[in-house]
């Protein structure tokens, strides 16, 4: 996942908490670079049998009407993307983005199925199965997921990207002193596999110790297992706290080693769905970059060209193509908000206290200081009409 942040400041604060479920740190599954379950494993056949499952009752579409619900596969304990809410119930920046779907297609908010899954190495061969109508759960979109996990990525929803935590007494104060470290990491992930790049391009020979679950990995290296954890910067800091470590006994090394654009995923076979998702998804940017939010729907012209398009009161934007109302985009925005209250309410000051400075990743790229300039936010959307 990029820094929720472009800033080094601002990336040391940020955070999305993990709970830890178990009270003592689980024996790593691998100590060894190299031999761990890549997420991005093939799962042959697949392709064939989940393009006839789509295509079946008028595609995914009428599938999902037929059972009246979507089907998320997301986790239950990663704060601020998918988690457990005090009453037990699903919670999330992505959790919102299933929902929204959901919204679109069935009208409903809650007509949302969460299939929970338990590691970072299941989410491909659940994505490939056709068992998901989508993956939400922290995907970093790659080049050998999209040949190989069996489902296409929507546009990108958020930027991180792989940071170290170190305890303060080490006197550690840059990854690159991290030589013969040893280092906790997540199994089947691409921090797993950025690290083991980055060990050997500055052969740094890390012990490198991996994990099955995250919740087993910081475990691990908050009991002293380890010298260093790595993962998504985004988790790091919180995830020490979360897990019984003490805030100012850890420090965030300031390298950030990989690029790691965060996307829901749907299984291949069916267009149709791939372009409702990626729509849903474009109407909460677009919603924000028009400076509509959920209590200033309109519902009657507005005069703005691009507002009344996009919100079904004046032409189309592919709506019936698709299967969806005209109001499509009334009924999400009403509901759920547009991108940025779907952030604030999660990574924002309604959530992990992480804010979106103009020109940051995060921010949207309607918010650029000029015309034709690399100064705004990198959240964008193509148009709608």
């Amino acid at each position: 996942m990029t820094s929720i942040l472009n800033l080094p400041a601002i990336v040391i604060v940020s955070a999305a908490i993990l709970a830890v479920a178990a009270c003592s740190p689980a024996a790593p599954v691998n100590s060894t670079p190299g031999q761990a379950l890549s997420e991005s494993a093939a799962v042959p056949g697949i392709h064939t049998e989940n393009t006839s499952v789509a295509n079946q009752d008028g595609g995914r579409l009428g599938q999902v009407r037929n059972q009246g619900h979507v089907v998320c596969g997301t986790t239950n304990d990663v704060v601020g993307y998918g988690y457990l809410d005090n009453d037990g119930g699903n919670d999330g920046f992505e959790i919102d983005l299933c929902r929204a779907v959901a919204v679109a297609v069935l009208g409903d908010r809650n007509a949302v199925e969460f299939h929970i899954i338990g590691s970072a190495a299941e989410r491909g061969p659940s994505l490939a199965s056709g068992e998901l109508d989508i993956l939400a759960w922290v995907n970093t979109w790659s080049s050998s997921r999209d040949a190989t996990w069996g489902g296409n990525f929507v546009h990108t929803t958020l930027y991180d990207g792989q940071g170290f935590a170190v305890p303060t007494a080490l006197g550690i104060g840059s990854a690159y002193d991290l030589k013969g470290a040893s280092v906790c990491v997540a199994q089947g992930t691409t921090s797993e596999l950025n690290l083991e790049d980055f060990n050997r391009q500055y052969q740094l020979d890390m012990n490198v110790v991996t994990f099955e679950t995250f919740e087993a990995s910081i475990a691990a290296y908050v009991a002293g297992q380890c010298d260093s954890y790595t993962t998504d910067r985004t988790f790091l800091k919180d995830e020490i706290v979360a897990a019984g470590g003490a805030e100012d006994e850890h420090i965030i090394l300031p390298e950030t080693i990989s690029e790691e654009p965060i996307s829901l995923a749907v299984p291949h076979g069916d267009d149709q769905w791939f372009d409702i998702v990626k729509s849903v998804i474009g109407i909460l940017i677009h919603a924000e970059a028009n400076d509509i939010n959920s209590g200033n729907v309109p519902t009657a012209s507005t005069g703005s060209t691009s507002v009344d398009r996009l919100f079904g009161l004046e032409g189309s934007w592919g709506q019936d193509t698709l299967g969806l109302s005209q109001t499509v985009a009334q009924d999400v925005v009403r509901e759920l908000g547009n991108y940025g209250e779907v952030y604030d309410r999660h990574f924002g000051s309604g959530g992990l206290g992480v804010p979106r400075p103009s020109g940051s990743r995060n921010a949207l790229w309607a918010d650029a200081p000029c015309q034709n300039c690399p100064k705004g936010g990198q959240i964008y959307a193509p148009p709608f009409r």
